[in-house]
């Protein structure tokens, strides 16, 4: 094709409408009027998250255990956009508190669009040291409270006819175990990706898309509880040669959260710096 022929044929798609050029790129990435959901929000990749959806105007409902670490955040978002955040402390294991998380962000802003179901927790240790408490406290967070969070919010989004976006933080041991001692986690993430799946196919007639990022190795304040050993181990076998930054979950999210992302449901995206070809 000559480039004739190509500028005709990008000229012809504007004047029909086509998608790939009716919108302006700064519409596509816009997130004004929009609110979202974050949870585990005050830190790591949470606050990665929260950061990138902010700044494409997006108003922010931290969530988090440590509600004096969310209020810190919101505190440093207001400064830059008054009356744009919030801050609640939440656990997503118990119902009562996820119901009153989704509607503080109701009550706040009168709108629900964005839920990113962040929190996590990856204690490790090796089968024969796992003791049930620990393998039930880490599929309540991360399995149980992915269900609790999603069905709070979408029952919201259904009610209100708008649509949203649902993002599930999972993880490449959702595809392939990375360590030793992570066997709860792993379950949890396995079971994160299904849920993501099948949930897509159900909310897709309400025009809720329902996608999944799959981090590889982050470096946030949590990995250090890892053991050096076993974080240099990792990152020997990380192709780009370091670990990446919450922020590199930022940006996958706000693709995701955005009208990027507006043909794809049931997806996951792998943020691992080539991590898995390893």
């Amino acid at each position: 094709m000559t480039a004739a022929c190509a500028l005709r044929r990008l000229h012809d798609m504007a004047r029909s409408g086509a998608p790939s050029l009716r919108t302006p790129l700064t519409e596509l990435i816009d997130l004004s009027g929009r609110t979202a959901i974050v949870t585990g929000g005050a830190m790591g990749i949470g606050l990665g998250i929260v950061g990138r959806l902010h700044e494409a105007g997006a108003s922010i409902l931290i969530a988090d255990l440590d509600l004096q670490a969310a209020e810190a955040v919101r505190e440093a978002l207001v400064e830059r956009r008054p009356g744009s955040a919030h801050a609640v402390g939440a656990d997503v294991s118990d119902p009562e508190s996820v119901e009153r998380m989704v509607s503080a962000a109701l009550e706040r802003f009168d709108s629900l669009d964005i839920l990113v179901n962040n929190a996590g927790i990856y204690p490790m240790a090796p089968l024969e040291k796992l003791d049930l408490s620990t393998f039930r406290h880490v599929i309540d967070v991360n399995l149980t409270g992915l269900y609790l969070c999603t069905k709070a919010a979408a029952e919201r989004m259904i009610a209100r006819g708008r649509g949203g976006r649902i993002i599930n933080v999972t993880s490449i041991d959702a595809l392939h175990p990375s360590m030793v001692g992570l066997a709860p986690y792993d379950a949890s993430k396995h079971g994160a990706w299904g849920f993501t799946k099948s949930v897509a196919l159900e909310l897709a007639p309400h025009r809720i898309w329902v996608n999944a990022i799959a981090p590889g190795g982050i470096a946030t304040p949590g990995t250090g509880d890892m053991g050096g050993e076993a974080l240099r181990e990792f990152e020997a076998q990380i192709p780009m040669g370091h670990m990446g930054d919450p922020d590199d979950i930022g940006r996958a999210a706000l693709y995701l959260a955005s009208e990027l992302s507006s043909y794809m449901t049931g997806a996951q995206i792998v943020v691992d710096g080539g991590r898995l070809l390893a």
